[in-house]
């Protein structure tokens, strides 16, 4: 095999279909949802709720491993990594105290009430006509501005 069949190979398999082949035959089901959709059919959504009513919040779901020696080995990493206690990020501290302390209280404040007004909204009309991104990254930029400072010299 050589270099130009290398290559020929690689365009046959990633090159895309043209756009005048023919459409495949058969016809599109109206019965099932088109693929790549959010939609469910009726067989999928029963499933669906039998497989909530089963879950009953125990976490996430999923098969184990068949494998004896594989599923043994997998607990033992597991095992390592939960022993391993993980250190909380100090910029999240110090940004939390910045949000609740005196310098951040006018974004709070504002933040706050926007919350309120959109979550009254939600209840009377089901949804709401604005949201309150600007007022959270107001409250993020004034909190994240307080805690830097604080961050740096917890660094050092």
């Amino acid at each position: 095999m050589g270099v130009t069949d290398f290559f020929s190979a690689v365009y046959e398999t990633f090159a895309q279909p043209s756009p005048d082949a023919e459409a495949p035959s058969g016809g599109a089901s109206t019965d099932s949802p088109a693929s790549g959709t959010d939609e469910q059919s009726k067989e999928e959504a029963a499933v669906n709720k039998e497989d909530e009513k089963k879950d009953d919040g125990e976490g996430e779901q999923g098969q184990k491993p068949s494998g004896d020696d594989d599923a043994e080995e997998g607990e033992g990493e597991e095992e390592e990594e939960e022993e391993e206690e993980e250190t909380k990020d100090p910029k999240e501290t110090f940004e939390e105290e910045c949000s609740n302390s005196k310098e951040c209280a006018g974004p709070k404040h504002h933040y706050e009430q926007c919350v309120d007004r959109v979550t009254g909204q939600i209840e009377n009309d089901g949804k709401a006509s604005e949201d309150c991104i600007e007022e959270f990254f107001h409250l993020a930029h004034c909190a994240t501005q307080c805690a830097a400072p604080k961050v740096f010299a917890a660094l050092k």
